[in-house]
């Protein structure tokens, strides 16, 4: 078989080869599973054939429960079906996965596994959702890397046609539904090999057709029922054996081996952790450290969850194990273990084997290698079950502390970490660099990309490995070699250069003259420079990427610049790769695009700087961490706060969090992120005081104001006002401020300005700064409010008068949505109720801590929750049920 090597992430990977064996996809986007509905409509769009020589016919549904329902009628009517899904959406198709299953349809539902909403939602990983699922009587898989992905997928697309039963092909969202990986893809010529063809005629021989008539029975009476779901045990008691079948297959075919629990360990171990999932790699990662280390430490590896063979699980243990851990990526209140433990103690019930259950990993924590340890160390300790890790649990006690740290990876391991800002383009261009270097070198590749929950213009954080074996680190960045920070707005925020090694190197993108660098760094970061000897390199991106009409997006240029200090590819060989994903990448939008990124490419070549480092530390001239958080502010604010601004918050124990998922307002104001590049300077003596500007800011940071001339007796030094122009009789002032530290330069406001010569341009935000902007802001909020004399609020102009109650939210750029927002709460926040769907609007609107609805200065404003996707009208009616009640 001719190898195809190739760097892809995990969603590409279940899509390839969900598309290969099927002839129907229903698919409704949701997070982190969309990639691959979106991948395989793409396909099909442009032609491309599964494994019969067919085009896939894939549908876009209203919803997951109506995707499941088209499924269910494609398979009822012969057609190999698939959909793509996760969480809230794999809640949506239980009904129809009973119904499936119980009429033993053959089908792979490939699922971006992630948390429930409970006390609130999360896009990000974990088990809760397909463990919701394990009753509908689908087989569950589970894969724990890119490569596991595409091979258990192909077996559990053999394995259902022979079996009967249905298969839920799950691994974990975002940690590897979006890692990317160098791994082998299968041809489509050897998955249909692999496919035995009298499977597929009597699937398709159960078929509903008029010309050999069927009725699958409505209903059943009490007589018959429970003998009827006895039936299938027989076909559920041989899939095991099956999907073992096919895996024996798959190896003499591919190569790869896999059973239903795979151990990893020395033959003697005493103690073991079973787990699945990407903890697998984690794990065993570790127990190769541990074991080498002189441990006798051993992992299962659980590839088919259900059904649950334990023949199978017991055979896999070692003889000489006296304990074992079991982890769960999920929680069950009330239970009294988790899902795997259960299954695990029961088959184990009449072994002399001591068994116990923790959590871990819950919405993508953190899981590593020191973590492991801290697991089997527990076993040797106080054995409890019952615990988690990860986590401090202050509150019941459940967690387990890591005793040492370790660090597990492999010798010589490269690790770079790239700091970036929502839509600049940072990890687009760590995507191609992945693959570059993937698809070009010798090198074993993994990239991972941290996300903040702002739509855009939030913190990206991308984690590349580079290695000569296969790399099994499923965890973030720990130690580092290389650091690119693209945003220096950023340093005294965050802990840039946490973990940069001995003789790393440093990248920063800023406009700063080489020797004007380091007296912008914080005194930490001085101090780590000089002490780890690290190399620090200046490139002003911005400048570049704005010359060649590129305006803020700097991914091409810091990509150039990652390849020229790195040394990971030759240069000349670096640049011409970079070109050639240019074209790849942009050739739709255009010649113009390519070329402004190629022009860039050669400008950043040669516009890199070293940045000369002083022996000793000296003077800050700019840098220092912000103080974001007044003296005076509440508990929550401090030890909840805080601690996440600074990107501190898993360490942010349990009793300092709220039990019920409700939180303060008005929260979003103490971040002053200061992240636009450009923002609004007003220019007074052209402005005709419309307030457009203020009516169609995204964020609420340009307001307007009528002022009375007495309360302008301590205004700062600059703040200007004009005469205002409504018919009143207070000779009152008019000014419009705008808030530089909460903007994100959109420029919408300069846009719509309608004056002759713009009352509103484009300034650096350094500029804004030096002008005292954020100091007049201040004062500028100390005014009075609503003042709106001369003028009736239900005009767009009167509007702005209003204070708003929706302000700096973490939603794009330039977005449309907002505005209205902002306008609907300046009319009445003071008596909303807000029943939230989930969407754009719940994750700008309502992510935890830092809130952007807020109060007036008498403590009054919206209230807001959330509830479903698919329910807040009925939710919103419960609500006004309640008050009419009240």
């Amino acid at each position: 078989m001719k190898k195809e090597i190739i760097s892809m992430d995990g969603n590409t990977a279940a899509s390839y080869v969900a598309y290969a064996f099927s002839e129907v996809a229903a698919i409704y986007p949701i997070t982190p599973s969309s990639p691959m509905g979106e991948l395989a409509d793409a396909w099909a769009a442009q032609g491309r054939k599964n494994i019969f020589g067919q085009t896939v016919d894939v549908i876009e549904m209203q919803s997951e429960g109506g995707a499941s329902g088209a499924v269910h009628g494609a398979l009822s009517a012969g057609a190999l079906t698939t959909t793509f899904t996760a969480s809230q959406g794999l809640m949506l198709m239980l009904p129809n996965m009973h119904k499936i299953a119980g009429e033993m349809l053959p089908t792979v539902f490939h699922v971006a596994a992630r948390s429930l909403a409970c006390q609130s939602l999360s896009i990000f990983g974990d088990h809760s959702d397909v463990m919701s699922a394990r009753n509908t009587g689908f087989g569950l898989v589970a894969a724990g890397s890119i490569q596991e992905i595409m091979d258990l997928a192909v077996i559990s697309h053999l394995a259902t046609l022979k079996s009967k039963v249905p298969f839920l092909n799950f691994f974990d969202g975002f940690r590897s539904s979006h890692e990317i990986q160098k791994i082998e893809a299968i041809p489509y010529d050897v998955m249909a090999e692999l496919l035995e063809m009298e499977y597929v005629e009597d699937f398709r021989n159960r078929a509903m057709r008029p010309d050999k008539p069927v009725l699958k029975v409505g209903a059943q009476n009490p007589d018959v029922y429970f003998q009827c779901r006895e039936t299938v045990n027989k076909y559920y008691l041989v899939t095991p054996q099956i999907v073992q079948e096919y895996m024996d297959k798959f190896a003499d075919k591919i190569g790869r081996r896999y059973n239903l629990f795979d151990y990893v360990g020395v033959p003697d171990a005493e103690k073991i952790i079973v787990s699945m999932g990407t903890s697998t790699e984690t794990i065993e990662e570790t127990v190769n450290y541990l074991n080498k280390k002189g441990e006798k430490v051993g992992a299962i590896k659980v590839r088919l969850y259900r059904p649950f063979s334990a023949k199978a699980f017991v055979s896999a243990i070692p003889d000489t194990v006296k304990k074992i851990a079991v982890l769960d990526r999920t929680k069950e209140p009330g239970s009294l273990g988790e899902p795997l433990y259960l299954d695990v103690a029961v088959a184990l019930s009449e072994k002399n084997i001591k068994v116990i259950g923790g959590r871990y990993g819950l919405s993508s924590k953190e899981f590593t290698p020191t973590m492991v340890k801290a697991v089997y160390d527990h076993l040797d300790g106080k054995c409890t079950h019952g615990f988690t890790v990860g986590i401090t649990d202050d509150v019941t006690g459940t967690s387990v502390e890591p005793v040492e740290e370790i660090d597990a990876e492999q010798e010589g391991i490269i690790r770079c970490k790239f700091w970036g800002y929502g839509s600049d383009g940072t990890v687009g261009a760590n995507k191609n660099s992945i693959k570059i270097i993937g698809n070009n070198t010798d090198l074993y590749v993994q990239g991972y990309f941290e996300y903040d929950s702002k739509k855009s213009g939030g913190v990206t954080i991308s984690h590349l490995r580079f290695g000569k074996n296969k790399i099994q680190s499923q965890y973030l960045l720990n130690n580092v070699d290389f650091v690119a920070l693209h945003k220096s707005s950023y340093i005294g925020r965050f802990d840039i250069l946490k973990g940069i090694t001995k003789r790393g190197t440093f990248l920063l993108n800023s406009n700063w003259k080489a020797e004007e660098v380091f007296e912008n760094l914080t005194e930490d970061m001085q101090k780590i420079i000089i002490d780890k000897h690290i190399k620090v390199y200046n490139i002003d991106a911005l400048k570049i990427a704005q010359e060649v009409g590129l305006g803020e997006r700097i991914n091409t240029v810091m990509q150039v610049a990652f390849f020229k200090i790195s040394g990971v590819l030759p240069e000349e060989k670096a640049i011409r790769l970079i070109k050639d994903y240019i074209k790849k990448t942009f050739e739709k939008k255009g010649k113009e695009v390519v070329e402004m990124n190629w022009r860039a490419v050669d400008r950043a070549v040669s516009a890199i700087e070293e940045v000369p480092i002083p022996t000793e530390l000296v003077g800050i001239k700019s840098a220092s961490i912000p103080k974001l958080i007044p003296d005076n502010a509440n508990e929550f604010t401090k030890n909840v706060i805080e601690p996440i601004m600074h990107l501190k918050g898993n360490e942010i124990p349990v009793s300092n969090l709220p039990y019920d998922g409700q939180i303060p307002t008005g929260t979003s104001r103490l971040e002053k992120r200061g992240v636009a590049p450009q923002v609004p300077k007003w220019i007074p003596e052209n402005c005709t005081q419309c307030n457009q500007c203020s009516f169609i800011c995204p964020h609420s940071a340009i307001r307007a104001k009528q002022i009375d001339q007495k309360d302008l007796e301590d205004a700062p030094d600059g703040f200007v006002t004009l005469k205002s122009n409504t018919k009143n009789n207070r000779d009152l002032r008019y000014r419009v401020q705008v808030y530089i530290e909460d903007c994100v330069g959109c420029g919408n406001c300069a846009n719509v300005c309608p004056a002759k010569e713009k009352a509103l341009v484009m300034v650096p935000l350094e500029h804004a700064r030096a002008d005292g902007e954020t100091e007049k802001a201040v004062f500028f909020d100390s005014l009075p409010d609503n003042v709106l004399d001369g003028i009736k609020k239900e005009t767009v102009k009167g509007s702005q008068f209003l204070v708003p109650y929706f302000e700096f939210s973490g939603a794009c750029a330039g977005c449309g949505e907002t505005p209205y927002v902002i306008l609907a709460t300046r009319l009445f926040g003071d008596r909303m109720i807000i029943a939230n769907a989930t969407g754009c609007s719940s994750i700008y609107g309502g992510t935890f801590p830092t809130v952007p609805y807020c109060k007036n200065k008498q403590g009054v404003g919206p209230t807001w929750a959330n509830s479903l996707f698919e329910d807040n009208a009925e939710y919103g009616l419960g609500m006004r049920l309640a008050i009419d009640a009240n």
